[in-house]
């Protein structure tokens, strides 16, 4: 009786760890193949603001969006 409950809730937990790493790899994945913002969202961004970014400004940008990614 004990035994049983015991590989439930075992089995449980190891479903429980195998389904949130399997729906992390693909989140992580989905994101790589469809970025959520991209170069010309960001220009447009910046445009919107007032002022027009330079190429440079636009990449340090995407490398402080990537990095947190």
């Amino acid at each position: 009786m004990l035994g049983d409950i015991l590989l439930v809730v075992l089995g449980l937990v190891v479903g429980l760890v195998i389904g949130f790493l399997i729906s992390k790899k693909m989140t992580q994945k989905y994101l790589k193949e469809n970025p959520p913002i991209n170069e010309k969202m960001i220009e447009a961004l910046m445009s919107g603001m007032g002022r027009k970014p330079s190429q440079k400004q636009v990449r340090q940008m995407m490398n402080q969006m990537n990095k947190y990614m």
